[in-house]
């Protein structure tokens, strides 16, 4: 019999098929890459093919709707080909890419049909685009929501690209009532320096982590945040707070999700794997912005996981050339801060999730179900479910290995994960029905498709 995933129905089982009611034997029933039915355990369809998963867990392909691919314009960094390979060897089946590392940066919707135009062949895995706001593009929002940008992405600091600057106050105001008449979230690094000069001791030691992370103070945070909930609050604009670091935050935002308003929570894999203590003077694979912070802090971020406060986990991959991570003097002030991570952050959010008692159903709903939500999937992916399509993950939570920089896709494989042990082995990606990557062969040409808003 042919590989079942080249049919158009065929069924997927297994004694742990991850639905929103947890882990149960199950089918799923797949027809022409959408999922037909989910069925219980000696209720298949007669005359229709079947996979057999064993015990092998089965769950919802990811959604990392925080990705910077970096192409065109950048693609010595990353591009759309080793991205997106690396996200279906990760488990992830749909990404948003962010718009500022690209060049042009995507904040009008010529640049955005730039971007379209370069993923055209190279996508393994479903991908859709947020637009930017930066001072004086007001006028090609609405333009950019009706070409199906997912979203809108804002810095309140400097982004590190000249081409994408950060917004004022009156810039996120305008933009702000633009976003929330489109019906689309507004994505924000959520710092704001007040003129600071904290960044002095960073200068004056390069090579000290512990003056880096000073330079970059929770007060940014929660600087920016109070900002932003009180413009949530007065255009009713849904919002979103992107890689949350400091936990010192959490208060402000459980109270203002209390209040109704429209705000959502992200936070990453190396805020919950690494500390401030684990982070050696030099080791500039660990600069990020913001900053990973005390192992305190770490710990209380995964409560504010436990409690809802921070609803999903996002990659925030963001690569570049080995040399701009100033490894050689170990400089953190001219160190690029962006951490590689994309095809691994399924295994490192298990490893430490499993450790303090979390289940597999609450990382399907940090990882899958609620990022689909963020960019208005719900109902398309983030769930194995009748209507849904069929993307879907095979993995061994159980299974060990050992990061290899060997093994893994992006373009640069400089990552502070190499060498260590990660439990939760994806072994096969299914996009839309089809295998698209088996225990580290990519099956198939590169077939996932540009995921535009209300237009597919």
């Amino acid at each position: 019999m042919p590989d079942a995933s080249t049919l158009k129905s065929y069924i997927i089982t297994s004694r742990r098929v991850l639905t929103a009611a947890g882990l149960q034997e199950a089918g799923i029933v797949v027809e022409d890459g959408v999922i037909a039915d989910v069925v219980g355990a000696g209720r298949f369809p007669a005359n229709i093919p079947i996979k057999d998963f064993g015990d092998r867990v089965v769950m919802p392909g990811l959604v990392d709707t925080h990705v910077h691919i970096n192409e065109p314009g950048r693609t010595k960094w990353e591009g759309f080909t080793s991205a997106t390979k690396a996200a279906a060897a990760g488990g992830v089946t749909m990404l948003v890419d962010m718009p500022l590392n690209s060049s042009p940066v995507t904040t009008t919707p010529h640049s955005l049909q730039k971007k379209i135009a370069a993923s055209h062949g190279k996508l393994f895995v479903d991908c859709g685009f947020y637009g930017g706001l930066v001072p004086g593009n007001t006028a090609s929002l609405k333009p950019l929501a009706d070409a199906g940008i997912l979203g809108v992405k804002a810095f309140m600091i400097d982004s590190g690209i000249d081409e994408f600057p950060s917004a004022t106050e009156q810039d996120l105001r305008a933009g702000m009532k633009v976003i929330a008449e489109n019906g689309l979230p507004l994505l924000v690094h959520a710092e704001l320096s007040n003129g600071s000069e904290a960044g002095v001791e960073k200068k004056r030691q390069p090579r000290s982590y512990a003056a880096y992370l000073s330079s970059h103070p929770r007060q940014w945070e929660h600087d920016a945040i109070k900002v932003m909930i009180r413009l949530c609050r007065e255009y009713n604009c849904r919002t979103h707070i992107v890689h949350l670091s400091s936990a010192d935050e959490v208060p402000q935002l459980r109270e203002a999700r209390q209040a109704g308003l429209p705000l959502t929570v992200e936070t990453c894999p190396h805020y919950l794997y690494f500390s401030a203590e684990d982070v050696s003077d030099g080791d500039t694979r660990l600069k990020c912005s913001p900053p990973i912070r005390e192992n305190e802090n770490r710990n209380r971020l995964w409560d504010s996981l436990r409690e809802g406060v921070i609803e999903s986990i996002v990659s925030d991959h963001s690569a570049c050339p080995p040399d701009m991570k100033k490894m050689g003097d170990g400089d953190f002030h001219k160190s690029w801060g962006g951490i590689s991570s994309l095809q691994l952050g399924l295994s490192i959010v298990w490893t430490e999730a499993s450790k303090r008692g979390f289940t597999l159903l609450n990382v399907a709903e940090w990882m899958c179900r609620r990022p689909a939500e963020l960019v208005g999937l719900q109902g398309r992916k983030g769930a194995i479910a009748p209507g849904y399509d069929a993307d879907i993950v095979v993995w061994n939570p159980e299974a060990s290995f050992r990061v290899e920089a060997s093994s893994l896709h992006h373009r640069h494989r400089m990552t502070p994960y190499e060498g260590r042990a990660l439990f939760g082995k994806v072994e096969k990606t299914f996009l839309r029905g089809r295998k698209i990557f088996d225990n580290g062969t990519f099956i198939g040409s590169a077939d996932g498709k540009v995921v535009l808003k209300n237009k597919n």
